[in-house]
């Protein structure tokens, strides 16, 4: 318990510290921004080894593209948000709108163009997300989702929703698809964190070329939910 209680307080330090920083910073190019911004991620991943004895190891790095990408991951705890910072090429988010409204942490996340929308008008949200996301894409950056729209329990599965297939589908940008097992470890809403490895696999490219959305759709869910088994 003093482990994750140690955790909470550094977290918290760090990120008012970067949110200001966020604000100060703001002349800068993005992809400056975005260098300095992620340093708030890396100490959250080295604290959070220090304080719970949390670490993890991939599998699949070799499948990391060259190019830009839609990353569509499986999503169990807070600790993919931040350590996909460290693993993947420079990226921006798919999130909702209302977190723009928290101060000082909002700010920092408005500063870092994440894609946001609006959940409740979907039909809106997805021509935003296709617009916003491939102007991310074309800019050479990477665009993550987390096509179950929330943190779900370990052994558990929500419906894939459409918006990366759609995005793949009509920008052309390949999917790479990323099975974690981080809520383990760190379960959502939980204040203990419990230690040991998480593991995550990134799996082989997805061309979406030739696909439909639905087709593209299906191929992410299979390829995650079969690695999500093995874990």
């Amino acid at each position: 318990m003093l482990g994750s209680l140690l955790f909470i307080i550094g977290q918290i330090l760090a990120t008012l510290i970067f949110a200001i920083l966020a604000l100060l910073i703001l002349p800068l190019p993005f992809r400056y921004r975005y260098t300095i911004m992620t340093g708030w991620a890396k100490f959250v991943v080295w604290w959070l080894e220090k304080t719970c004895k949390i670490t993890y190891e991939i599998e699949g790095l070799e499948n990391i593209p060259s190019g830009a990408a839609i990353l569509l991951s499986k999503h169990q705890s807070t600790f993919e948000t931040i350590v996909y910072q460290k693993i993947f090429p420079i990226q921006v988010f798919l999130l909702k709108r209302e977190l723009f409204y928290i101060p000082l942490f909002g700010w920092a996340l408005a500063s870092l163009e994440p894609i946001a929308i609006n959940r409740n008008k979907r039909h809106q949200a997805m021509q935003e997300l296709i617009k916003q996301g491939t102007e991310r894409l074309s800019r050479g950056l990477w665009v993550v989702i987390y096509p179950e729209g929330t943190r779900v329990a370990p052994g558990k599965k929500e419906r894939y929703r459409v918006g990366g297939a759609l995005l793949a589908e009509k920008s052309g940008y390949p999917i790479v698809p990323v099975a974690i097992n981080s809520g383990k470890f760190w379960q959502r809403n939980s204040f203990i964190k419990k230690p040991g490895t998480i593991k995550i696999v990134i799996g082989p490219v997805i061309d979406p070329k030739g696909k439909s959305y639905k087709e593209i759709n299906k191929i992410v869910e299979e390829r995650i939910e079969s690695e999500m088994l093995k874990m």
